[in-house]
C-alpha cells in the first residue's frame, strides 16, 4: 500500500483469488472482481460480476435430501479480452511465464491498473497495460482500456473480446455440489459495427439481463458470435516501440432497473451513446472526488491507508445509487459468492457509519427491511407469536434463506445448520432504526415505516418471553446467540439455548424504546398505527413488564452467555493450539474429531461482549440495572476477561468488537485487536475466505471504530455527545459528518484537543456535550475543547 494506491508485484497464482476480491470495482449497482481479462474461471481465477439484489433460487440433491438455496447470481462476464501472436497460443500468466507483472488499485479515482510483460522469444516481448473502471457517475457503464506495445520485433497480434454468458456460480469450493447454473435463454447478436450484445434470464426468478459491448481500435473489428458468447476479433500490427490501444466499453441493465422498458434495448442504447474512455474516466473521477469528500476519514499512516481501502469497498457496495434500489447489506459485498450474497445482521456494523455520511442510503437499506415486514410477521405467526421475526439470512423476498445443512471441509460431512435460531437479528434492525433516526432527525421515518417495524419487533419479543415461577423472571428459550459455536445443550435432542444474555438484554432495550416511541408519537399517528398492526391495548404494559423482568444468567460473578453456560467444560486451549495452531474454526476441528464445541466454554466471536459494542457504559449499566443487575466497572472487566480468554475469533467481526471494548475497558490491549480488524481481509486472516468476498461488516466497523468508538460519539435529538478515549496508535484523526440537516460538521482530535467546526447554514446551533460540559456551536463557528485526562 502507498497512500491512495494498493499495489501487487509479481504473479503468484495462490494469491489471485485474494487479489481479485480486494481489486473489485463497483458502483453500488454492480461490481466486477479484479480478475485478469485474458483468464477464465478455473482453480486460480474467478472473474465474477454481481448486480445488487439479483438473486435466483435452485434446488440441489445434497446428502440424500433436496436442498433449496437462493444465490446472488454471477452475471455474464463482460471482461474477456485475450490476445496472441498470429498463429500462436493465447497468452496468460498461467501458460506463459511473465517477465514482469504489476497490479495497482488506485482508490481516489476508482481505477484498476495492470502492467504485464510477456516474453515472445528471441529477445522480443509484449507489454500489456490496462486500465479498468466501473463507472460511478453512470451506474450502468464499465470500461476497459488495453494498450499493447511490442519490443524487439514487429508483432502481428490477434485480439479477441467477448461477452460470456456461459458462466455459473462456482466461486466457493464448498458450494460446488450445489446447482450453480442460474442463467438461461442466453442469446447473442450484433447491434452495429463494433458493437455486440448478450441477453439472458435467471432460471426461476426470471430477472432479465442485457449487456452491450463496444470495441474501439485502429483496426477493423469482425464479429464471430458463438453459443453463449458474443465475440469480436481484430488483428493489430505492432511495430517495435509503438503503443496501440483497444477500448472496450460495456453497458449492463437488468429488468429490475427503473425507467426502462427492455434491459437489452437500454444497454444497446447506453453503450452507443457512451463517450470515449478519456471522457468516461474524467466523469468517473469527478464522481469519486465528490463521494470521498462526503465520507472520508483523515487518519495518518498505515491505519489510514487500510481504512481508506475499507471505505472504498463499502462505497462500491453501498453507494448513493443504492438509495434507488431494493437491496440490503450483503455480508460479503458485491465481491464474491460466499454466504450466497445473503443479508445477515451485518447492517448493525455498517449503517452507523452511513447514517452520518450517506443517510439516504441508510434509509433505503432500512426500507429493504420494511418491504419484507409482512414476511417477518408471517414467520412470527408460524411460531405461534405475533409481531415480526426477521430471518437470519435474507435475500430477495424476505423468507428465511439460511441453509438447512452446511459442509465441514475438515470432515467432509454435511451437518444440520441451526443458525436460523438467531432471532436477535430483529433487535439489530430495531437498533439501526433508532440510531438512524437519532442521527438524522427523520421524524417522518421514525413515526412511519420505522415505527411500524420497531413496534412489530417489540411485539415479537413481548410474546417470546414466558414467565418462570421458579426463577421469578421472564425467559426466552430455544434461541442461538451471536456465538454460532453453541446451538444446543450437550446431548440435547433439539437445537436452541435458553436465555442468551445478548438476546435478552437487546430484547429489553427494544421493548423499552418501543414504549418510548409509542408514547412520544403524535396521537393521530399512534391511533392509526396501532389500528393498522392490531396492537392489543395490554401489549405496551407487557413490554414494560418484560423489559424489567427478563432473566440474565450469571456465573462466577460474570454474565453468562446463556443459562447453563457455567456448567460447560473448560477446553484444553494450549493443547489444541499446539496441535492445530490456527483454531479460529474450532467447531470444525472438534466435529472432525467426533466431538462438539457445545460441550465447552469456547466462543467463535463476541457474544456477551457485543453488549459493550452496542451500548455506551452508562447505557449498558442502566439496562442491566433495569433487569435487576448491578454491574460496576470491576464486574464488567471480569466479564471481558472471562470471554477474552475463551474466544477463537472465528469471525472477522470479533476482533473489531474486542478492540472497540478494550479501547475503553483496558486500553493497553486494544491495539492488537484493532490491528486484527484492520488486517482481517488484506492479510486474509481467516485463511482463504477473503477470496470468496470481502467482509463488509468488519470493514465498515473499522471506520465506525474511529468515528464513534474512539470519540465516544453519540447522536441525540438535542446534539452530539462525545467521550473520547486516547489510543496512542490512533491519536490523531478527523472526519466530517451530516447531522440533523448540517452538512460537513468537522471533528478533529489531536494532542488532547478536540476541534469541532460547523459550516455556515441556516440551521440551529449544535449542542456539543463533552462529559460534564455542554457547548453550543453555531453555523460558521469552530470550538476547540481541551480533553480531560
Amino acid at each position: 500500500m502507498d497512500g491512495p494506491t494498493w499495489e501487487y508485484e509479481g504473479y503468484h497464482p495462490a494469491e489471485e483469488r485474494l487479489r481479485e476480491s480486494l481489486c473489485t470495482l463497483g458502483n453500488g449497482c454492480f461490481a466486477t472482481r479484479g480478475a485478469l481479462p485474458e483468464c477464465t474461471a478455473d482453480d486460480v481465477h474467478y472473474p465474477g460480476t454481481y448486480a445488487a439484489g439479483c438473486y435466483n433460487r435452485l434446488t440441489s440433491e445434497i446428502a440424500g435430501r433436496r436442498v433449496e438455496n437462493e444465490d446472488m447470481v454471477n452475471l455474464p462476464n463482460w471482461l474477456p479480452l485475450r490476445f496472441r501472436p498470429a498463429g500462436g497460443d493465447w497468452l496468460t500468466p498461467d501458460t506463459t511465464p511473465v517477465a514482469e507483472h504489476h497490479q495497482m488499485l488506485v482508490l481516489d479515482p476508482g481505477l484498476l491498473e495492470r502492467r504485464t510483460r510477456y516474453p515472445l522469444g528471441a529477445d522480443a516481448s509484449l507489454l500489456v497495460r490496462q486500465e479498468r473502471l466501473v463507472h460511478l457517475a453512470d451506474p450502468h457503464l464499465a470500461a476497459l482500456r488495453t494498450e499493447f506495445t511490442a519490443d524487439g520485433a514487429t508483432v502481428d497480434l490477434e485480439v479477441e473480446a467477448a461477452l460470456d454468458g456461459g458462466v455459473t456460480n462456482s466461486g466457493v469450493t464448498r458450494y460446488r455440489e450445489l446447482d450453480g447454473r442460474h442463467l438461461s435463454h442466453v442469446t447473442v447478436g450484433t447491434a452495429a459495427p463494433g458493437t455486440v450484445w448478450l441477453r439472458c434470464r435467471t432460471r426461476t426468478s426470471d430477472i432479465g439481463f442485457g449487456l452491450a459491448a463496444r470495441l474501439t481500435a485502429a483496426a477493423a473489428v469482425t464479429h464471430a458470435n458463438e453459443a453463449h458468447r458474443a465475440v469480436q476479433r481484430l488483428v493489430l500490427r505492432l511495430p517495435p516501440g509503438r503503443r496501440v490501444t483497444v477500448d472496450k466499453t460495456v453497458a449492463l441493465h437488468t429488468s429490475r432497473d427503473p425507467a426502462i422498458s427492455d434491459p437489452l434495448r437500454a444497454a444497446v442504447d447506453r453503450v452507443g451513446a457512451a463517450p470515449g474512455f478519456e471522457a468516461l474516466r474524467e466523469t468517473h473521477r469527478s464522481a469519486w472526488e465528490q463521494l470521498w469528500r462526503r465520507t472520508a476519514l483523515d487518519v495518518p499512516g498505515e491505519a489510514g491507508s487500510i481504512l481508506r481501502l475499507h471505505l472504498f469497498h463499502v462505497l462500491q457496495t453501498l453507494s448513493p445509487h443504492t438509495a434507488d434500489l431494493d437491496v440490503g447489506v450483503p455480508a460479503r459485498g458485491l465481491h464474491g459468492e460466499a454466504y450466497r450474497g445473503h443479508v445477515f445482521w451485518d447492517e448493525l456494523f455498517v449503517l452507523p457509519y452511513l447514517d452520518l455520511h450517506l443517510p439516504e442510503v441508510s434509509r433505503a437499506l432500512l426500507r429493504y427491511r420494511h418491504r419484507r415486514l409482512d414476511a417477518a410477521c408471517r414467520a412470527a405467526r408460524d411460531l405461534g407469536r405475533c409481531g415480526a421475526l426477521y430471518p437470519w439470512q435474507s435475500g430477495s423476498d424476505g423468507r428465511e434463506e439460511t441453509q438447512q445443512v452446511h459442509l465441514n471441509p475438515r470432515s467432509g460431512r454435511w451437518l444440520p445448520d441451526h443458525s436460523r435460531l438467531q432471532h436477535h437479528v430483529g433487535s439489530a434492525v430495531a437498533y439501526n432504526i433508532w440510531r438512524y433516526c437519532e442521527a438524522t432527525g427523520d421524524s417522518e421515518f421514525r413515526h412511519g415505516e420505522g415505527a411500524e417495524m420497531f413496534l412489530q419487533i417489540a411485539r415479537f419479543w413481548g410474546r417470546s418471553a414466558n414467565w418462570d415461577d421458579h426463577l421469578g423472571r421472564y425467559r426466552i428459550r430455544g434461541v442461538v446467540g451471536p456465538d454460532e459455536y453453541h446451538d444446543a445443550y450437550p446431548g440435547a435432542d433439539r437445537p436452541g439455548l435458553d436465555d442468551n444474555a445478548y438476546t435478552n438484554v437487546t430484547a429489553a432495550w427494544v421493548l423499552t424504546r418501543a414504549r418510548e416511541l409509542l408514547d412520544g408519537m403524535p396521537e393521530p399517528r399512534r391511533r392509526e398505527l396501532t389500528e393498522h398492526i392490531g396492537l392489543d391495548a395490554d401489549e405496551p404494559a407487557r413490554w414494560t413488564e418484560v423489559s424489567r423482568g427478563l432473566h440474565v444468567p450469571v456465573h462466577d460473578g460474570v454474565i453468562s452467555q446463556f443459562d447453563g453456560y457455567g456448567d460447560l467444560a473448560e477446553l484444553d486451549w494450549d493443547g489444541y493450539r499446539a496441535r492445530y495452531h490456527d483454531i479460529r474454526r474450532l467447531d470444525r476441528i472438534l466435529e472432525a474429531e467426533g466431538d462438539t464445541v457445545n460441550r465447552y466454554k469456547a466462543s467463535k466471536q463476541a457474544d456477551v461482549l457485543m453488549l459493550g459494542y452496542l451500548f455506551s457504559p452508562p447505557e449498558l449499566r442502566g439496562l442491566l440495572q433495569q433487569l435487576g443487575h448491578h454491574l460496576d466497572e470491576r464486574g464488567w472487566l471480569a466479564t471481558v476477561d472471562h470471554y477474552l480468554h475463551r474466544t477463537t475469533h472465528g469471525s472477522t467481526l470479533s476482533g473489531l468488537v474486542h478492540g472497540w471494548i478494550l479501547a475503553r475497558a483496558r486500553r493497553a490491549d486494544a491495539w492488537s485487536f484493532v490491528q486484527e480488524a484492520l488486517r482481517g481481509d488484506i492479510a486474509d486472516l481467516q485463511g482463504g475466505t477473503t477470496g470468496e468476498g470481502i467482509h463488509l461488516g468488519a470493514m465498515a466497523g473499522t471506520l465506525d471504530l474511529v468515528q464513534r468508538g474512539l470519540t465516544g460519539l453519540e447522536t441525540r435529538g438535542h446534539g452530539l455527545c462525545l467521550d473520547p478515549v486516547p489510543l496512542p496508535e490512533l491519536s490523531s484523526y478527523g472526519f466530517a459528518i451530516r447531522y440533523h440537516g448540517h452538512w460537513g460538521v468537522r471533528l478533529r482530535l489531536r494532542s488532547g484537543l478536540l476541534e469541532i467546526a460547523v459550516p455556515e447554514s441556516d440551521q440551529s446551533p449544535i449542542d456539543i456535550s463533552l462529559r460534564d460540559r455542554v457547548i453550543p456551536v453555531g453555523p460558521g463557528e469552530t470550538a476547540r475543547l481541551v480533553l480531560p485526562d
